[in-house]
């Protein structure tokens, strides 16, 4: 299941990082985030089996400077059902999304089964002042290449990541329309929505696309 998306997240997280003479602050911002999750998933890697909650707390937290969960949850909902739900529920969901993709995430991130990649770097250039795209290629020892787009935003000073786009498939649209779609089965319950998210529906689709 999501098996692609995850071995692609998964080779960029366990890479060691580039040395390059120059990068973009926004670069820098996802070179770092990799760091800190790949010295996370070595610390808990031994006791997940018995402690999983510890390896997702610790993700969670690791992800939280590098990683805008919650402008990225906002996009998720769409402005017309953003508007709608309360402030209370758009918390909720908020914390939702963050926990079940980072358990997510740290499922794959156990169970995926390394092989040696090489990877590339590309930067395009800026569209928007306070907005700045990171590409980078993971190529596989079969040669095959897979490009991640990352976008990342600036807020006071400070960039952090608030979508990625994999091999052409953008997972912000893909979980938007998710949520969508299970606002209209729900007869537009948040509630029960919020109750019942998984990003295990928006992957498997991105897995049969690719």
């Amino acid at each position: 299941m999501y098996r692609y998306v995850m071995g692609l997240l998964l080779a960029l997280v366990l890479l060691p990082g580039m040395a390059l003479a120059e990068t973009s602050a926004a670069y820098r911002v996802v070179e770092t985030g990799i760091e800190k999750v790949t010295g996370v998933f070595e610390k808990h890697r031994d006791s997940y089996q018995q402690q999983p909650d510890l390896l997702y707390q610790a993700l969670s937290d690791a992800l939280e400077p590098y990683v805008d969960f919650r402008y990225i949850s906002a996009r998720v909902m769409g402005g017309r059902y953003f508007r709608a739900a309360s402030p209370e529920q758009r918390s909720r969901f908020a914390e939702a999304f963050q926990t079940t993709l980072v358990e997510t995430f740290g499922k794959g991130l156990i169970n995926f089964d390394y092989q040696e990649f090489d990877l590339q770097y590309r930067e395009t250039a800026n569209r928007h002042e306070d907005q700045d795209t990171v590409e980078l290629e993971v190529v596989a020892d079969d040669g095959e290449r897979y490009p991640l787009v990352f976008t990342l935003r600036k807020k006071e000073d400070e960039w952090q990541i608030i979508n990625l786009i994999i091999n052409g498939v953008n997972l912000g649209l893909t979980f938007n329309s998710q949520f969508d779609r299970a606002m209209r089965e729900n007869s537009r319950d948040f509630d029960r929505v919020i109750e019942n998210w998984s990003p295990d529906d928006a992957l498997d689709e991105i897995d049969e696309e690719a």
